[in-house]
């Protein structure tokens, strides 16, 4: 059985009377700690796929389990309890909240959790020491370069420590060498602490550090 079971998914959206299918009858399974690259063109349902594992959008139709929990039957605060336990998300963009430190940024996460503030800041502390950011912890966003600021979105994506860790296009915005320095890191989460890591890129070499390619077209995986 797989940590994240896909069963005959469609999700179609409606633009005036006419559908669009984005994905079409997909079935696909995870297991637990692998690391799998989404691939294919633009349009062809690679975010909208991570939206419906991540419990951001639901399918309209078809089964959805990650962790043995059917998210596609969750709705409004049961899913959002579910999200913030279970999803790490890390998007191309930090959405970093620029007038707050790199260690208040990834403590927002807690904030919906019961929780102590001073176990709130250690816990933060710890994410930022994995990402190799404990000596910035009270830097702005603006002062920090664009790989020091993909790697904060990281540890805020990993403070709660979440089931599935979803990335979407996480080297797009950075330099090569920045680029490299974040998918080193994402081996080593995959590697060394365990995480099961789905990340969409249309880099193939940012898909080779990947265990597991899936390439997807007009919503079918191939």
């Amino acid at each position: 059985m797989g940590l994240i079971e896909a069963q005959d998914v469609r999700k179609v959206y409606r633009r005036g009377s006419e559908e669009v299918v984005v994905l079409d009858g997909l079935s696909l399974q995870i297991g637990e700690a692998e690391f799998v690259a989404l691939m294919g063109p633009s349009g062809s349902g690679k975010t909208t796929l991570l939206n419906l594992i991540g419990g951001i959008d639901s399918p309209t139709s078809g089964s959805l389990r990650v962790g043995g929990t059917d998210i596609s039957t969750l709705k409004g605060r049961d899913l959002a309890r579910w999200r913030s336990r279970n999803i790490g998300y890390i998007f191309q963009l930090y959405n970093l909240i620029p007038v707050l430190s790199a260690i208040q940024n990834v403590e927002l996460p807690l904030l919906l959790v019961k929780m102590s503030g001073k176990e709130r800041v250690e816990r933060a502390r710890t994410a930022l020491d994995i990402v190799g950011l404990g000596d910035r912890l009270k830097h702005l966003p603006r002062q920090l370069s664009g790989g020091q600021e993909q790697r904060v979105a990281i540890a805020r994506a990993l403070v709660s420590d979440p089931t599935v860790l979803l990335a979407d296009e996480p080297t797009g915005d950075l330099d090569r060498k920045s680029g490299e320095e974040i998918l080193n890191l994402m081996e080593r989460l995959n590697k060394e602490f365990k995480k099961t890591i789905v990340m969409v890129t249309h880099d193939p070499h940012a898909a080779e550090r990947a265990s597991r390619r899936l390439q997807l077209d007009k919503g079918v995986l191939s």
